[in-house]
């Protein structure tokens, strides 16, 4: 324990089997920081073959992250055995999904509603009361200016069968987008 915090035990009160247990626990310390570093070389030079594509700022991000990483392994005697740097834990902060941020509140607004075409539900007949509503928005260029539509889709629920009816969606012309076809 006190090998891995820098310091070194008393040798001369360790028998053969302490010292041994000492050099072999080293050893395996040593073999891990080297077995790192060339997994890192590895993973740098992999990046830097996909580095010209559809994503290759995300890639260069990467390639930089990982070069600071294996900067830091190379500086360093002995890795800290309580912190082993892995691949997963290197993308794993790149990977981290980020949430969408609204469309500003200064653009206009145009709101567009999608009911159902059923006033009554199908299966029994019975009558439809408000249960909620999806909104969607798309950001729209009209010449010299943006523009933001907002479609609502009221859910309506059936009082007798608790059945659930909504408006299908708008098509766009990217899925999941909020670019509209301007």
């Amino acid at each position: 324990m006190a090998a891995a915090l820098g310091t070194l035990p008393n040798l001369d009160g360790l028998d053969a089997a302490g010292l041994k247990a000492l050099i072999l626990c080293q050893h395996e310390q040593l073999l891990s920081h080297r077995n790192e570093i060339e997994h890192l070389k590895l993973l740098i030079a992999k990046l830097r073959r996909m580095q010209f594509g559809r994503k290759s700022e995300k890639v260069a991000r990467q390639i930089e992250q990982l070069e600071l990483k294996l900067e830091e392994l190379e500086a360093a005697k002995v890795p800290p055995a309580s912190e082993p740097i892995t691949q997963s834990s290197a993308q794993a902060s790149s990977l981290v999904k980020q949430a969408r941020q609204p469309l500003p509140e200064h653009l206009p607004r145009e709101v567009k509603n999608h009911a159902p075409k059923e006033e009554t539900c199908a299966e029994c007949g019975g009558r439809l009361r408000p249960l909620g509503e999806d909104v969607s928005e798309i950001l729209k260029y009209v010449p010299a200016r943006f523009k933001v539509t907002r479609y609502v889709r009221p859910e309506l629920s059936c009082t007798s069968c608790d059945r659930i009816v909504q408006a299908p969606a708008p098509s766009r012309p990217i899925e999941r987008g909020l670019a509209g076809p301007g």
